[in-house]
């Protein structure tokens, strides 16, 4: 069974029954430091003042992985009792040490969802009311309601660059991506041809692998998963992921979570819909976790169970359990 490394900066996985390289484990030994809006490590000198590339500074130490969690330093607690306490130097009274907390064990992600709280500006609802004026007052003359495709309208098919210029349109070949974005590990690609690139750009700009007649028609398909960018960010407390989907529908968007799992659907603009489910690197606290929705984007806050730096978002897959190899026969030969 494989465990989880929480040396920082690792957070890879590992098998303690396997005789691992003493250099198997690529890590920071010492701690945070945040100067002067640079942020780096005590034990090398790279800065950054972006927290992201911060979470990304590679490790100055090589050693073994460790699967226990660092102690969670706990601040005393002021406390205007008169409970005897240690005399120091200055016959001052101290109040006693403690013992540090014990790691929260990691519960089971099959534990029941709970849908976090919801917050909407009032922005995101003056938004969505002026969509829906603009809605209620458009064309109501079937002519201009009908199937009729204006010059200029763009093909609706994923991947698709082409607009209608006329007729001849109608008999131009559509080349597009008839699969659904996915995004694993840092790469991003689509189903349907599975050219796995880790730049955005690059995505976006990928070529269709799909051929077929294009879509004019401003019809919305509902329950169709679409590409929305998102990213992550943390603080002592706090881990916030941020989705840019546009006037989303407070009515029909929801996240969903326990302790370890995180499922997020969000339907926003034209039908539009985005579905995520993480499998978070640590452990969160449901009830003190939030989603917030205004008319650019969304963001997700959640209360870190323990304030330990996560060395990623999500909680990296377990590895498949190695066959144990039969004693080499040339052994015995010795």
């Amino acid at each position: 069974m494989s465990l989880l490394c929480y040396n920082k900066g690792c957070g890879q996985r590992f098998d303690p029954d396997h005789k691992s390289d003493e250099n198997a484990c690529t890590y920071h030994p010492g701690s945070p430091v945040f100067h002067d809006a640079l942020k780096g490590w005590s034990c090398c000198k790279r800065r950054t003042t972006d927290f992201s590339d911060f979470l990304n500074i590679v490790g100055c130490t090589k050693g073994k992985h460790c699967n226990e969690k660092p102690p969670v330093l706990v601040k005393s607690e002021v406390k205007t009792s008169s409970e005897p306490g240690i005399k120091s130097r200055n016959n001052e009274n101290v109040m006693p040490s403690r013992k540090p907390v014990e790691s929260i064990i990691r519960p089971s992600p099959d534990a029941p969802l709970v849908r976090l709280e919801q917050k909407v500006s009032s922005s995101l609802k003056q938004a969505l009311e002026k969509l829906k004026l603009n809605a209620d007052n458009g064309p109501t003359n079937k002519e201009e309601d009908g199937d009729e495709v204006k010059v200029g309208t763009a093909c609706k098919n994923t991947g698709c660059n082409k607009t209608f210029l006329d007729a001849g349109s109608n008999e131009e070949v559509c080349v597009y991506h008839s699969g659904v974005p996915i995004f694993h590990e840092g790469m991003k690609y689509w189903s349907c041809c599975k050219r796995k690139t880790s730049d955005f750009n690059s995505f976006i700009a990928q070529s269709g692998c799909t051929q077929n007649k294009h879509m004019w028609t401003k019809a919305i398909v509902l329950n169709k998963v679409e590409l929305c960018r998102h990213d992550w960010h943390q603080t002592g407390g706090q881990v916030i992921i941020t989705i840019y989907a546009k006037n989303s529908i407070p009515e029909l968007s929801y996240v969903e979570a326990n302790n370890t799992v995180l499922n997020i659907h969000i339907l926003f603009e034209r039908g539009k819909e985005f579905e995520r489910k993480v499998n978070l690197w640590s452990v969160i606290d449901v009830n003190k976790s939030q989603m917030s929705m205004t008319p650019a984007k969304i963001e997700i806050t959640m209360k870190k169970a323990e304030p330990i730096l996560w060395a990623r978002l999500e909680l990296p897959p377990p590895q498949p359990e190695k066959k144990e190899q039969s004693p080499d026969s040339d052994e015995d030969d010795d």
